[in-house]
């Protein structure tokens, strides 16, 4: 019982044929895998670089924004309700981006000013 050659190939070389090719586009298939994950890490670190600039771009608006509105309320001496909320909405936007220590004192101080003209009243009183 001798197997002819054409039959040798077909039970070795067919398998092996198929094997091969299946190795071949599976192999393909990871490259292109791995260089479309790649392209995505290298998305994600742009995003991720460009999201931490906008961070950074934001909390420096808010900080900017807070000195100039507190150089203003302590030149003038009081912050009415209005003023005041509006501080406080951009110091917690400010603060939940990471503050810093100096704008901690800015707003402490900011706190301390009174809701009221105290020049106003004190005509008011001196009036009645």
């Amino acid at each position: 019982m001798t197997m002819e050659l054409n039959q040798i190939l077909m039970v070795i070389g067919i398998p092996s044929v198929i094997s091969g090719l299946v190795v071949l586009f599976a192999t393909r298939g990871m490259k292109a895998r791995d260089a479309k994950q790649e392209e995505i890490r290298r998305q994600n670190a742009t995003l991720e670089k460009q999201q931490k600039a906008m961070m950074a771009g934001i909390q420096a608006i808010l900080r900017n924004n807070l000195l100039t509105g507190y150089k203003h309320y302590f030149a003038k001496g009081w912050a009415d309700y209005d003023d005041r909320q509006n501080m406080e909405n951009m110091w917690e936007q400010y603060h939940a981006l990471g503050a810093n220590g100096v704008m901690d004192g800015y707003h402490s101080k900011f706190l301390t000013l009174p809701e009221y003209d105290p020049q106003s009243v004190a005509l008011q009183n001196n009036a009645g």
